[in-house]
């Protein structure tokens, strides 16, 4: 097995410049509060008061997942003032976390909607998220501690693990084994690296172990859909709903990584595999069917109809997070770094106030708002703009929550050597051959693909990542990594190739067959009808043609100008005999995929036809 490189917590480390830190201060100053002000209109908030009543109206009950989005919202705040102090931030946590603890309940429960709702089916219905509400509550205060100290949230989430653990796993009196959404292994996990109980450990081993043993489906789901289908060493491809997929990943891989169990390390290794070579967008995307939010068959990518869930990118990035932490292998941070700056970037308005819960690789607005054949069924196709609240509201507190510790992607730590696994303007501090060492990284990738790293305090052992997309050998590699060692006072520089390429797909793929993708970089670049006029896919681009860089305007990378082709003529009738149209050379403005969709509903093509 590779060397592993387990990453430097967010506290120990901080993006000091550029797009990212940029993003984290949107966050901070206005995303965390956008937020916070539609879940508090929606009723999230109250519903912590646990006040409702059958005769209040179903308008005002709650939801059996709002816990979780509250619980998101939390550790999002917490993981903030980590490392930025705010009296109201603190006061807003406060006070919810207040109602959770007056409302739980003597024996440790807590769930603000099946204490109201239905309180008779405690532990009953496997897809009423419990757990996974449950699990949420504990990374939220965990968080909480690790910021403030402060214990209250925290005991009251170790006392409900002890009730999950009494229920579950002693008494096993429920009337399911495992959760129907996975999440609370996770949590477990970080409970106990908090708080030093074993307990907590073994029984997140329990869940996985348990699982795919005697779970019986959700309703008329089958057991691939929440991955009950086989005990976890048995699972070897990514099946179901993706999002409960990747937090069953993760936790695998933390499993592993615990124990070293090569053959549940084997597991998790094929699984990726599976997701990165036959099932993912070339944005990072992952679970491309809105039926079941699932992965489907090899090679199912549609385009127009890509669900692309944005929690699921997120999933992506823990799972492949904890497989670096296993192996070394840049094919995991390859991938965190095609979802950072595609997928997971697309999910957020540039103001920070509105979100995708989809992310389709191709818009035509028309298609989602068209009457449909019957009055009773409709199209998911995904919606042409960002929202500031859903109804199932996961994304946009799943984002909050990820944005403050996006450092903990940069470095990563392993066998007395620091990883330097993305490019984004940063320091950390670690400890090599009994020596403190602060490392300095300068860069303004992607716009340029140079990147500086120096060194204070004694001599670096550094593996840094040489991305895939690269164009050059000029560093010798081992599973994508250059070694090397950086002396205090040099500074190391690299510089990759950002000269703008063409992307083919898998002709199995037959959503893109004969078509391209235009890439800089990791970031990947669409069209749209605001810039290039409507019926964008009755253009070509010529592939013979230079791309031309133009002003980033405001984005993470600069915008493209490529040459091409346009189909004009034939527009009179709905069917014309012979070939009428004639093709007419074009400029196509390409932007950045992630910054779709920020000026006004209109249409969107992200693989193009090609002009051979």
């Amino acid at each position: 097995m590779k060397n592993g490189a387990k990453p430097i917590p967010h506290y120990r480390a901080r993006i000091t410049d550029g797009f990212w830190r940029s993003r984290q201060e949107l966050n901070r100053d206005v995303t965390i509060y956008a937020v916070y002000d539609r879940f508090k209109e929606t009723g999230r908030f109250d519903a912590l008061k646990c006040l409702w009543k059958e005769e209040d109206g179903e308008e005002s009950k709650p939801h059996h997942f709002w816990d979780s989005d509250v619980a998101k919202w939390i550790e999002g705040a917490a993981l903030i003032l980590r490392t930025h102090k705010s009296e109201k931030l603190e006061e807003l946590c406060d006070s919810l976390i207040e109602d959770i603890v007056t409302n739980q309940g003597e024996d440790g429960y807590f769930n603000s909607y099946m204490s109201v709702a239905e309180p008779e089916l405690r532990f009953k219905e496997r897809d009423r998220h419990e757990l996974y509400c449950a699990g949420h509550l504990m990374e939220a205060a965990v968080a909480y501690y690790e910021s403030t100290g402060k214990r209250r949230l925290l005991d009251a989430m170790c006392r409900f693990a002890d009730y999950i653990e009494l229920r579950f796993k002693l008494l096993r009196d429920t009337d399911f084994i495992t959760p129907g959404h996975e999440e609370i292994e996770i949590a477990l996990f970080k409970l106990y690296e908090c708080t030093g109980e074993h307990r907590y450990y073994e029984l997140a081993e329990f869940f996985i172990e348990q699982r795919g043993r005697a779970d019986r489906p959700i309703g008329v789901s089958t057991l691939e859909y929440n991955q009950s289908h086989a005990p976890v060493r048995k699972q070897r491809r990514a099946v179901g709903h993706a999002v409960r997929a990747t937090y069953l990943y993760t936790a695998m891989a933390t499993l592993a990584g615990y124990t070293g169990d090569e053959e549940l390390i084997s597991a998790c290794r094929d699984i990726f595999d599976d997701i990165a070579t036959k099932k993912m967008y070339v944005t990072g995307g992952i679970g491309s069917s809105a039926s079941g939010e699932a992965f489907t068959v090899d090679y199912d990518l549609p385009n127009v109809m890509a669900y692309s869930e944005s929690c699921a990118a997120m999933g992506l990035i823990f799972f492949a997070q904890r497989m670096l932490a296993l192996e070394s292998d840049s094919k995991y941070s390859d991938v965190i770094e095609r979802v950072l700056y595609n997928n997971f970037l697309s999910v957020t308005s540039l103001d920070g106030k509105s979100f995708f819960y989809t992310n389709p690789l191709e818009v035509m607005p028309y298609l989602y708002y068209k009457d449909t054949v019957s009055n009773f069924y409709k199209i998911k196709y995904p919606k042409p703009s960002r929202t500031e609240v859903f109804k199932t509201s996961c994304c946009p507190s799943n984002i909050v929550r990820v944005v403050p510790t996006l450092q903990e992607l940069i470095f990563g730590e392993g066998e007395d050597r620091l990883y330097l696994h993305q490019y984004i303007s940063s320091e950390c501090d670690t400890v090599q051959n009994g020596k403190s060492l602060h490392v300095t990284v300068k860069t303004d990738f992607p716009k340029s693909g140079k990147v500086r790293v120096s060194v204070q305090g004694g001599e670096l052992s550094l593996a840094v990542r040489i991305p895939s997309w690269h164009r050059g050998n000029e560093w010798k590699t081992q599973h994508g990594y250059a070694y090397m060692t950086v002396k205090e006072g040099d500074e190391v520089t690299f510089s990759f190739d950002m000269t703008p390429y063409f992307v083919e797909a898998n002709p199995r793929s037959l959503y893109t067959a004969g078509k391209c993708a235009v890439c800089r970089g990791p970031v990947v670049y669409c069209s749209e009808s605001v810039d290039n006029g409507e019926l964008l896919r009755n253009t070509q681009i010529d592939p013979a043609s230079p791309i031309e860089l133009c002003d980033d305007e405001g984005y993470a990378a600069p915008t493209l100008t490529v040459g091409g082709y346009r189909r004009v003529g034939c527009d009179c009738e709905l069917y014309t005999q012979g070939i009428t149209s004639e093709l007419v050379p074009t400029r196509l403005k390409l932007i950045p995929y992630h910054a779709f969709a920020n000026r006004g509903e209109c249409e969107m093509l992200l693989w193009h036809n090609v002009r051979r």
